[in-house]
């Protein structure tokens, strides 16, 4: 048996050496041979650069934590998915389910453009129904650029509250890291963005968009002038990179509703056709617990709590909310926006609504 406190050590090593191989592998390479594609079945692309840190999460993950315990390992690049460490063991008899992403991030960090992640989430194994809901232990660790020094690592357990270091790669020295979350009461002059990554309902996520921000200032007794900007976006193609920006208090709302544009109800009758293409999954979320443990409200398309499979498969829509303040301005404005547009899964207001917001 191992219990969550002997695995969280055991965790940031591993996260640690997939990193140092990812960096040294880039630092190699020529420029766009990362980028070369290996796969691309039914899920995600797979590139180069993922088959670095894939080959490392088995052996790792079998050497540092199965030695002590059984193990279910749900991540991209495995045969089937998964796989039960150590290798012979039944998957019933494994205490522990971990959805890991070996690189969050990949097409940003393999053009040199951002930082990717590593993101590993850890739950009791309750089989097929352990869902989101139930990790209790979460890390992600920063795979740097080549030219970036510092790098950051964050981790929590249910309860315990969120912790964060900084590491410096050429002194080896690292340090505590205080990571806040905005206080702000409202959006203005601060970062804001629906994702919107890929072709395909780019110009509906935009209006969704444009029409909370306006309707926030509207809220907020603000004026936008034109030659002014009000409010920023970043679209930072990686979600574990979006929930480090709300921690670390760069961002105020990030949501990301690519799959509700596939919903049949939609009002476009060629979305269906148009946007059926790569969206979040589970294993991009596994870390939302350290998100919540400093206060971050993160919810689906409903605004109830994420609570999806730890699968592989999963379409996942879910908002981010730097404090409560600005849930209650941003969400109502969402959720109309949705409901406007019939996308809604929720009718609009889900059990609760006016309770929470009249408040």
């Amino acid at each position: 048996m191992i219990t969550l406190d002997q695995m969280l050590p055991a965790i940031r090593s591993i996260h640690e050496q997939i990193r140092d191989a990812v960096v040294l592998a880039t630092e190699g390479s020529p420029a766009g041979e990362l980028a070369r594609v290996v796969e691309d079945g039914q899920g995600d692309t797979i590139y180069a650069i993922d088959r670095i840190s894939e080959e490392l999460l088995v052996s790792l993950f079998e050497r540092e934590i199965a030695a002590h315990g059984v193990i279910v390992l749900i991540a991209e690049g495995l045969s089937n998915g998964r796989v039960v460490l150590p290798r012979g063991a039944r998957e019933e008899h494994a205490q522990w389910r971990i959805l890991a992403d070996p690189i969050d991030g990949t097409r940003c960090l393999m053009y040199q453009k951002r930082s990717g992640w590593i993101l590993t989430g850890v739950a009791p194994n309750r089989g097929e129904s352990t869902s989101l809901a139930d990790i209790e232990l979460a890390v992600q660790t920063e795979i740097p650029l080549v030219k970036q020094h510092l790098c950051d690592s964050l981790w929590a357990q249910r309860g315990q509250g969120a912790f964060a270091e900084r590491y410096n790669r050429f002194s080896g020295k690292r340090t505590p890291l205080a990571l806040r979350a905005s206080s702000a009461f409202g959006i203005t002059d601060g970062f804001c963005s629906i994702a919107r990554f890929f072709p395909g309902g780019r110009d509906i996520l935009a209006s969704i968009d444009d029409e909370i921000a306006l309707a926030a200032a509207q809220a907020a007794g603000i004026s936008i002038r034109p030659g002014k900007a009000y409010c920023f976006e970043d679209q930072y193609l990686s979600t574990g990179g979006q929930l480090y920006e709300l921690i670390g208090g760069h961002d105020r709302f990030l949501a990301d509703l690519r799959p509700l544009l596939t919903k049949p109800h939609s009002s476009r009758r060629d979305l269906p056709q148009l946007v059926r293409g790569l969206c979040c999954h589970p294993y991009d979320l596994c870390t939302e617990l350290i998100a919540r443990e400093t206060g971050i409200e993160i919810t689906d398309a409903c605004g109830n709590s994420l609570d999806v499979p730890l699968n592989l498969e999963a379409d996942v829509a879910w908002a981010g909310f730097a404090n409560t303040r600005i849930r209650r301005l941003i969400e109502p404005l969402l959720l109309k926006a949705l409901a406007s547009r019939d996308m809604n899964p929720c009718n609009f207001r889900p059990p609760g609504f006016e309770t929470h917001f009249s408040q």
